[in-house]
């Protein structure tokens, strides 16, 4: 595929964002969703329900590890970028039309420490609100248009 756009999830808990994740993934046309074995919600009935079917129309993978899976795909020449509220760049001014993987982190925690290490860079939403964060799924979602928005110009 000459152009991947893969969405890496560490560690999302909530079987609502993360059908909601999945839903807005197939509608950006995400390539792939990468999910942990384990300490990640699994597709359940209420991820497929909440995604209206897109759980089953999207591919899932999941991996043993996530911080290894970003490394495969670094080595595969896709660069891997994480959402995170201490990004150093903007995500409206980070070059995001090229093969990536966007990481989206848990909804308490955010990205872990050794997967945040392993990303080529990190991008932030700038909040100008009182409130220090944003929903996963919604988050999700602006930086996934933005892709979409960037490869449609």
């Amino acid at each position: 595929m000459a152009n991947p756009f893969i969405l890496v999830l560490d560690g999302i808990e909530d079987p609502h964002n993360f059908g909601a994740i999945l839903r807005t993934a197939e509608c950006a046309g995400v390539t792939e969703v990468i999910i942990r074995k384990v300490r990640q919600v699994q597709v359940t009935e209420t991820v497929v329900k909440v995604s209206t079917g897109a759980a089953n129309i999207v591919k899932i993978r999941k991996v043993p590890n996530i911080a290894e899976a970003i490394r495969a795909l670094q080595n595969d020449g896709v660069t891997v970028v994480g959402l995170e509220s201490s990004g150093s760049i903007e995500y409206t001014k980070a070059d995001l039309n090229l093969p990536l993987a966007l990481v989206i982190g848990s909804e308490g925690k955010g990205i872990s420490h050794l997967v945040k290490e392993r990303c080529d860079y990190l991008v932030n939403i700038p909040l100008k609100g009182k409130i220090t964060s944003l929903n996963a799924s919604v988050a999700a979602g602006i930086a996934m248009f933005e892709v979409v928005r960037q490869r449609m110009v």
